[in-house]
This record gives C-alpha cells, sequence and structure tokens, in this order.
C-alpha cells in the first residue's frame, strides 16, 4: 500500500516531525512549517504568512505515481482558512485519491479508506464548525506563543506588586513593598502564617496563607516568567527580590515540606522534630504558667500516645541543650561516615554551560546585522537560549548553599550555638536535622539525631 503523509506544523507549537506517530506504513513524508509574522496574542490577529512548497510537490508526485491515500493528523493542517481547506480537498478528489484523518479514523483501523463528508448537511455544517473552531483557537495559541518568544506576560492580571504594560510587567511602586516585606518576613522567620499575620497588622493587606504559599513560588517575583508548556523565561522583567533571595525561599519551603503544616509555622527552633522512640509520637511544645501568669515554662508533649501510663512531658530547654550537645559531639563522627558529593565542580560545570548559553545569546544581534539569521529565527533561538538558562539555573540554586565538611568544625562549638536567635537556631537545625529522636530509659532520657544527609 502506496500512503504518501502530510504534516503541517509551526515551530512554535508543535513537536518535531519525528515525534509524530502515523500508525501507518508510510512511502513518504512531506513537510511544511508555518513562517509566523510578529503579533499579539488576538483571537482576531490575522494567520502567519505561510509557504507550501512541499504540499505542490505532493500533489505533482500524487500526478506521476499510484497513490492509495493522503494521511494528515487532523483536517485542520491543510490550511489556516475554511476555503484553503476546500481548495486543497478539491485538489485531492479532482486527482481522486483519498484522504485519511489520522484524528477520525476509527481506533484500530488498518484499511486506507476516505473519510468522507457526511452526506447529512447538519453533520457536515457541524464538522465545518469544528474546523473553524480548531483554527481559531490555533490563531490565539500561536498569538500566545509569539508573545513567548518576546518575553511578554501570559494573558491574565499581573501579580500583586506588578503592573501590566505592553512591554511586559513593571514594578508597582504602591504595592511592592508590601510583596517585599512579605518575602523577607518568610525569609528571617521561616513561617507563612507569621508573614501573612505581618501583613495584615503592617499594611492591613489580608491574604491567605495558601496565596502566601503562592507568593513565594511564584517566578514572576524572581523576575522570570513560567508558561502554560512549562518553560520558564529568565530575567524578563525587574526582580522584587534577589536570586540568593529566592534560593534562600526554596531552601526553606523545602525543609517546611518535611514538616506538619503548623510545626513549620511555630516560632521554637524544635517545633515538629522531636518523636518519641517510644510511642512514635511527635511532641509538640506545651506552654505551662505559673505564679498567676508571671512565670511560664516549656515542655514537649505527645499530642497522641497509646501507651499506659502516658508518655510525660520534657523540658524543652532541657532538650534544646541536650540537642546541642549531641550536634557537637555527633556531627563531624556522622560526616566522616558519609559520602558526600563534591559540590564545587558541580556548580562549576553548571556555572559554565549557564556562561556557554549567555554567550550565544549575546551573538544573536550580530548575526541578525549580517544576516545570517533573520529577527524570528533569532527570537525563536533566544527563547530557546533562555528557557535552557532558566532550567539550569534552577538546578544550581537548588544545591547546598554550604560545603558541610567546611562547616562542621563551626557546627560542633556549643557557643555558636547558644549565641544564635531562637529563629536563626530553628534555620540551622532544620537545614541539618531531619528528626530527634527522644529516648527514654527509665526515669531519664536520651536523644538519637538523624542528619538531613542521611538516606530517608
Amino acid at each position: 500500500m502506496n500512503l504518501f503523509a502530510y504534516l503541517y506544523t509551526d515551530p512554535l507549537l508543535d513537536r518535531s516531525p519525528d515525534a509524530v506517530e502515523w500508525g501507518f506504513a508510510i512511502a513518504r513524508l512531506y513537510h511544511d512549517q508555518a513562517l509566523s509574522s510578529p503579533g499579539t496574542a488576538d483571537a482576531k490577529a490575522a494567520p502567519p504568512t505561510t509557504s507550501r512548497p512541499q504540499w505542490q510537490q505532493l500533489l505533482q508526485a500524487c500526478q506521476t505515481e499510484a497513490v492509495d491515500g493522503v494521511l494528515v493528523r487532523q483536517l485542520e493542517d491543510l490550511g489556516e482558512s475554511l476555503a484553503a481547506v476546500s481548495d486543497r480537498l478539491a485538489a485531492l478528489e479532482a486527482l481522486q485519491i483519498p484522504l485519511l484523518v489520522l484524528s477520525e479514523l476509527p481506533p484500530g483501523a488498518i484499511d486506507a479508506e476516505a473519510i468522507a463528508l457526511p452526506d447529512s448537511p447538519a453533520a457536515t455544517r457541524q464538522r465545518w464548525q469544528a474546523l473553524q473552531q480548531a483554527q481559531r483557537s490555533r490563531r490565539i495559541r500561536q498569538g500566545h506563543a509569539r508573545n513567548r518568544v518576546k518575553a511578554l506576560p501570559p494573558p491574565g492580571k499581573a501579580p500583586y506588586g506588578y503592573r501590566r504594560t505592553k512591554t511586559g510587567y513593571v514594578i508597582d511602586r504602591a504595592t511592592a513593598p508590601v510583596v517585599k516585606d512579605f518575602f523577607e518576613q518568610f525569609l528571617l522567620y521561616g513561617s507563612v502564617r507569621g508573614a501573612v499575620r505581618y501583613l495584615a497588622k503592617r499594611y492591613n493587606k489580608k491574604i491567605s496563607a495558601s496565596t502566601g504559599q503562592r507568593w513565594l513560588i511564584n517566578a514572576a517575583y524572581r523576575g522570570d516568567l513560567d508558561y502554560q508548556d512549562g518553560n520558564r523565561v529568565r530575567d524578563a522583567h525587574p526582580a522584587i527580590i534577589s536570586r540568593d533571595e529566592a534560593a534562600q525561599v526554596d531552601r526553606l519551603l523545602r525543609r517546611n515540606r518535611r514538616l506538619p503544616p503548623r510545626a513549620a509555622s511555630a516560632p521554637r527552633s524544635l517545633a515538629g522534630l522531636v518523636t518519641c522512640a517510644e510511642c512514635q509520637a511527635t511532641l509538640t511544645i506545651a506552654h505551662v504558667t505559673a505564679h498567676h501568669g508571671q512565670q511560664e515554662y516549656l515542655y514537649l508533649r505527645p499530642r497522641t500516645c497509646p501507651r499506659q501510663p502516658k508518655c510525660g512531658g520534657v523540658p524543652y530547654a532541657d532538650v534544646l541543650q541536650a540537642t546541642i550537645q549531641r550536634i557537637c559531639a555527633d556531627l563531624p563522627q556522622a560526616l566522616a561516615g558519609v559520602e558526600l558529593p563534591d559540590m564545587v565542580p558541580i556548580k562549576q560545570r553548571l556555572q559554565g554551560a549557564i556562561a556557554a548559553q549567555e554567550a550565544i545569546l549575546a551573538q544573536l544581534p550580530t548575526l541578525i546585522e549580517t544576516r545570517v539569521l533573520d529577527q524570528e529565527t533569532a527570537d525563536l533561538r533566544a527563547y530557546k537560549l533562555r528557557t535552557e538558562i532558566a532550567d539550569l539555573a534552577n538546578q544550581l540554586a537548588q544545591l547546598p548553599p554550604v560545603d558541610l565538611q567546611a562547616t562542621a568544625q563551626t557546627l560542633s562549638i556549643p557557643q555558636f550555638w547558644l549565641d544564635l536567635s531562637e529563629p536563626e537556631r530553628r534555620a540551622y537545625l532544620r537545614e541539618f536535622i531531619r528528626e530527634i529522636q527522644l529516648i527514654r530509659q527509665a526515669e531519664d532520657w536520651d536523644l538519637k539525631l538523624i542528619f538531613a544527609f542521611y538516606p530517608s
């Protein structure tokens, strides 16, 4: 069976031709590409300028060879308008060559039978309406894709702290300080709920904790743009937080994911880290007041304990002091027994790859001036380079900020821990410790530390 396949793609929207699964043994593939012109994501925008030399070659081959049918993925591949599709269908009909539309073939079909237009006027009208809607949807997606290439924001309202302009997002001087303060509060205390409460008290800006969480992961505040196709463009507009602050936010969020939501927002450094080795319950911090509320004591107690009698509470200060002593004693030995990757060559490799991509990006204006590349091809290449740079930079940001072997000596000094504030101590503990197990021994107790660099 001699089948020809015709493929029409837009580089901004479609995958490579090699990724198309035809389901038939095809004798020859004819492939045309759209030549998009700059524009905006307007539903009424004119379709891109197209040239279909491969379609003309297909028709010429059909006049000289015996062809059993022509395969297309969907009917809209034949043209950008109903008139263009009708003309190309008429050309095949004049040659008496059936058209096979893959999207309309029944599952498991193996016979090369033409998918003829329905005889019913209503069915014919419905089919053409569906085709018209598909073409309109494709034009909208092409407009959005051209905006992505030009690093313009996706459709929708600008994030709080920005204003939308024709050239992209610009910082809103009235609301950006609110966002900046929110991030600073989160970096200081590591608590989403605490930062939300701060905004409500300081600026009377009331947002939910889930909204605050979305702010923290929103690429727009880092100067980047995330698109629906999963790609990210770096440095598309002015950022509200720096790259270093963004990397620290990501590390705090990763650490907080290991903890219960309330423990992640708790002010005390041991919150959510201590578990009872006997009943396997996480110990929560209980406040006890005495002397008519003038004296406050902190205890670590299991919220739910199945044992009888129930496991008792332990003074918080004693556990904190014992934790510091245990870290100073166990950390050097634990690091000596763990084979950690050397971060220096990994960081150098990623930084070198980023520099190489940025060097190629810097050459594009020269290639346009010398007419080696046209503006459209250069824009598409620049978009792909920016997304690759963003991916490499994301990998670099996820690496540990310090070399554990180099900092073990400092972390093994008790006075270092005692000089820290409670928020600073909480940040260090959650960076290096996954769990603290409280082991009860008759009337006494001991601690066992599970470090974060141990395998889960």
